[in-house]
């Protein structure tokens, strides 16, 4: 895979990619949407510590399907806190996990998700040339 940020736009505001190229032949994987549950089904409190979880399942995925983060191609966060500790603690997080890696990115602020105990939700792509 390669990542690009193209001359004639603005670079990205913090650590991920505008473009991301995937060669022939590489296996997909689309990741469903993951919530910031331990797997005892306890919600912490805070935004961070639920985006920790969302990223630590997010990986649990990838590597029960033979992946790492570096395999992520996209990630789409959707939050319902909103303000710049917000912005601020989603970019130092995702930075710390991702070690690096910059896929592309989206983040979208929304009113609510499944419960309202949730306040982060992260859905994914990735590819592998195996």
């Amino acid at each position: 895979m390669k990542t690009f940020n193209p001359d004639g736009i603005t670079p990205p505001a913090s650590n991920y990619s505008h473009g991301a190229s995937v060669p022939a032949g590489a296996r997909w994987l689309s990741i469903s949407g993951q919530l910031g549950v331990a797997p005892d089904g306890a919600v912490p409190e805070s935004f961070e510590e639920q985006f920790e979880l969302c990223l630590d399942n997010l990986l649990v995925v990838l590597r029960a399907d033979g992946m790492e983060i570096t395999d992520l191609v996209k990630i789409m966060i959707y939050v319902t806190p909103h303000g710049p500790d917000v912005i601020a603690a989603y970019r130092d997080i995702r930075d710390a996990k991702f070690e690096g890696h910059a896929p592309t990115a989206t983040y979208i602020g929304v009113t609510s998700l499944a419960a309202d105990k949730f306040l982060v939700e992260v859905d994914a792509m990735a590819a592998k040339v195996d």
